[in-house]
Order: C-alpha cells, then structure tokens, then sequence
C-alpha cells in the first residue's frame, strides 16, 4: 500500500463514530473543578532550581475530555478526541480582534460559528518561567481553531487569556498565524511561547530563526524576585463558515511548561545508552528549494519543513498526490514544499512555529506529535533507542560547530543516531544535498548549542539559546518509554 494512503483509512472509521455520536445527539459539557492557587514562593530550593524542569500534560482520551468544560464539543469514543457538532455562538470578524487579520475568504460570510473546549485548572509540580502548547487536529474545508491560555502567577492573579496560535490544515482557510504584540508587562507571548518578563532582560524579543535576529535570553527562573508560572488552561475554539456543517476535530491538546536555569554552558551527558545505533531516516536537503516557491522565502526557513518532512517520511507518512497537487509536477522532493506551506507562520514570515509543525505532522493521520524539552543528550539516547528520530533546535556560530561550514540564529536537524565513539548523528537540512545531509557532530560541542539558553554573537552582544526545545513525532500507537528525570518529560 502507497505510504500516502495508509493513514486515509482511519477517516472512514472516524466518519462512523461521528455519524454514530451525531445519531444519538451526545453532547457533554462537563466542567472540571478548578484548583485554588494561592500566594506562593517559587517552587523547590535554590538547587532544585537551579537545574531543567519540565512537565508535560497532554489530553488526549474521552476521559480527558470529560474533565474539561464543553461548549459545542463533543467527546469520541477512545482517543479519536472531540468534534464541533453545534455553535456554542458566533462571531462576526468586524466586532471582535479574535479574527484580526486573517485572511478574507472567498465565498463565505463575515460571520462564523464557534465551539470550545477549556481545560481544567493545570497546577505545576514547580514554578515555570515558559510553556509551549500543542495540538494533534483537523480543520476540514474553511474552518480553523485558535488555541489560548490563561496562566496563573505565584501571588494567585491570572494573566490575560493569551492566543498562541490561529491554526487550520487547509489551504483554502485562513492565514495559519501567530499573533505579535501580546504582554501584560508580567509574561508575554514570543512566536509559540509563554514567556515570564525577566527583570534583567528587555521584553519584546523575537526568537532567531534562520534571520540572525538578536533575541532576549530564555531561562531566567534562578533569579531571586522572579514571577512564575504556577498553574495555565488552555482552551481551543474551533471556527467555521456560519451554516457550515463541516466537523472540525481535536484529538490532543497539551502544553510543556518549564524553568530552565540560564546558562551558557551546559555539563555533559554521560552516554552509551544508543552508541553505535542509527535510524535509516531519509535524508532532505533545503538546497533544491533555493528560490522556489517566494512566497514562503523559498529555503530561507525551511529547516524546519524539512525536518519535521523527514521524521514523518521515516514512519511511512507522506501527503497524498492530491494534496500536493499545487506543485508543479516533477518537482524534487515536493512534500518538502507542502510542509513549508502547511507550517508557514503568516506573522513570523517563516515556518519556524514549534507548535505549527507538529501539528502539521499529526494533521497527517496516523502520527502522534509534540513539543518538549530534554535535558540532555541521554534523554535523545533513550529515544533513538526506542526508534523515535528527535527534531532538536539549536543556534550555533560556525566556530562553535566544527563542520557546520555556516552560522545559524535558529535552525532544526533530526538526530538519527550516534556513533560507536557517542558522537551525534544528524540530518542536517543545510546540506547541499539529500546525500551529504548526513553529518556527525562533536557530541560535546552539539549538546552545548542545543542546550544552552544565553549564547554570545560575533560581536559580543547576548542571545537566547533554544533550551533543549525538541519535537516528538512517532506513530500512535508506539508507546515511548518513560521519561525518569526532571529535566525530560514526554
């Protein structure tokens, strides 16, 4: 069977459990109590945090969605997750920012339906300093979701109810788009991320990715008088055409929340967990893309598309011919191309959006996709081990990365094994092509540019590092094994 195929046969049966819960007119609206948070001082002592911490929650089952608060959802049996199947209202784009500028569509009115689904209150082992969420959906014809949070500091006030991203699977929707300008002068949003204002650091800062941009320094949560993140919900809204009858479908939502130590140097790990295993990932090259495709910047933010391409093509997941049929036919590597376009950030003017590309890998079918952090590089070990390839973010200058050949503000390769000898084995989307795309870095000088959240230009000024931000992307039903260490968490 064609690999494009393979995850299509999933629709058929989730068509028939829509049809069966439609039938029998379930709708839940079942609110989880809320978990009071008081006044608190930051989580765990001076040591403790002065190491990674990292929690992770993601719902993803019927009984999940039960302890949420239903409005217009449905919950489906198993983990095929919760449909819009009614308005819980509408909006019209002139009377509300939620739809501040999107796209205007072709064909449809000014005035769209809308369902949601808010968590319960989430309270965190430790104080966080940043969280990213994300989502497995499908946002058939016109419609689209926007997925918010709401975070709760350690004196008990809220922030405002945050967007972290305005997110559809189709072409023929809205513009796929974070949204700039959010802040309470406590936390902010940056891109895809929850950020707590450092009292040292100027707010306001964009991640690097791929532009050179200089950003503020992630990591600031070993400093005395430093707010924290104590609890978050996050809530989904799923939008369509008023009068529609598409069904959009949510079958996980989560968020890693984390408080990494600033730090430009990290301690190495110590290893041998995966020494001498590599995983056959197929290997893509940003290379061919030059100049193609200008209105996504051809391949000058395309590492992520290409990463997140070749993990997915490594479980036998590619889009099918008709969704790729906007290519122009014997061009290489096409699903490279459709990646760029399916994770393209309109107001990042990239595909940089940690949360956009594992959504798009799952939007696939048959995938399970997230954000995390890791804390070190025996953390990757014990996935390699298990055959799950690691996404990883790094931002190196080229002398901090022998036989890189190039400097990168903010780029993605897949860690597909190690050597006998413990050094990493990566696809590197930078190469010139598929076949030269597979490198081995120094493990010492890999885990430093990976892990790391302060790192110094060529002209002394201070950027942020990406913290050990990695992306998880592997079948559903392979169970991964379980993570044992603050600084991990999946």
């Amino acid at each position: 069977m064609h690999p494009a195929t393979r995850p299509r046969i999933l629709v058929a049966g989730i068509v028939v459990l829509v049809a069966s819960v439609l039938a029998a007119q379930v709708a839940a609206h079942v609110a989880g109590a809320p978990v009071a948070v008081g006044a608190s001082e930051p989580t765990g002592t001076p040591e403790e945090r002065e190491q990674t911490r990292v929690d992770v929650t993601r719902w993803k089952d019927r009984e999940g969605w039960r302890a949420g608060e239903a409005k217009g959802t449905t919950p489906l049996p198993g983990r095929a997750g919760i449909i819009m199947t009614y308005p819980a209202g509408t909006i019209d784009d002139a009377e509300s920012d939620r739809t501040s500028g999107l796209a205007e569509l072709p064909g449809t009115t000014d005035t769209w339906e809308y369902a949601t689904w808010t968590t319960p209150l989430t309270e965190l082992p430790f104080g966080a300093t940043e969280l990213i969420a994300s989502w497995n959906a499908s946002t058939p014809g016109q419609s689209w979701l926007s997925v918010d949070m709401q975070g709760t500091y350690g004196d008990g006030t809220t922030t405002p109810w945050y967007t972290l991203g305005h997110w559809t699977d189709s072409p023929d929707s809205i513009d796929r788009t974070s949204v700039d300008g959010q802040g309470d002068g406590r936390s902010r949003i940056d891109i895809d991320t929850f950020t707590i204002d450092s009292p040292d650091e100027p707010s306001g800062g964009n991640r690097g990715v791929e532009t050179g941009t200089t950003t503020t320094a992630t990591g600031q949560g070993e400093q005395d008088g430093q707010t924290f993140l104590e609890a978050y919900q996050l809530r989904v809204t799923m939008y369509r055409p008023a009068g529609s009858s598409t069904l959009p479908r949510v079958w996980m939502l989560g968020a890693m929340a984390s408080d990494v130590p600033a730090r430009s140097d990290v301690e190495p790990s110590s290893g041998g967990i995966a020494w001498g295993h590599e995983l056959a990932v197929p290997r893509r090259s940003t290379a061919p893309h030059r100049d193609e495709h200008p209105g996504y910047r051809g391949t000058q933010a395309w590492s992520g598309a290409a990463a997140v391409t070749m993990v997915m093509e490594y479980f036998d997941v590619v889009p099918s011919r008709t969704e790729m049929s906007w290519i122009d036919a014997g061009y290489k590597d096409p699903q490279v191309a459709h990646a760029a376009r399916m994770t393209w950030d309109h107001a990042l003017d990239g595909t940089g959006n940690w949360s956009f590309n594992t959504a798009y890998a799952a939007s696939l079918l048959g995938l399970d996709a997230f954000v995390t952090r890791l804390g070190s590089l025996d953390d990757v070990e014990v996935l390699i081990d298990a055959g799950v390839p690691v996404v990883t973010s790094v931002s190196f200058r080229e002398s901090e990365l022998d036989g890189s050949g190039y400097s990168a503000a903010g780029h993605l390769m897949v860690v597909t094994g190690f050597t006998e000898d413990g050094d990493v084995v990566v696809n590197d989307p930078r190469a010139l092509t598929n076949a030269s795309a597979r490198r081995v870095y120094d493990r010492r000088q890999f885990e430093q540019v990976w892990l790391r959240t302060r790192r110094q230009l060529a002209g002394g000024e201070m950027a942020s590092g990406p913290g050990g931000i990695v992306y998880i992307v592997k079948p559903r039903e392979l169970d991964l094994p379980e993570a044992d260490t603050l600084a991990a968490d999946w």
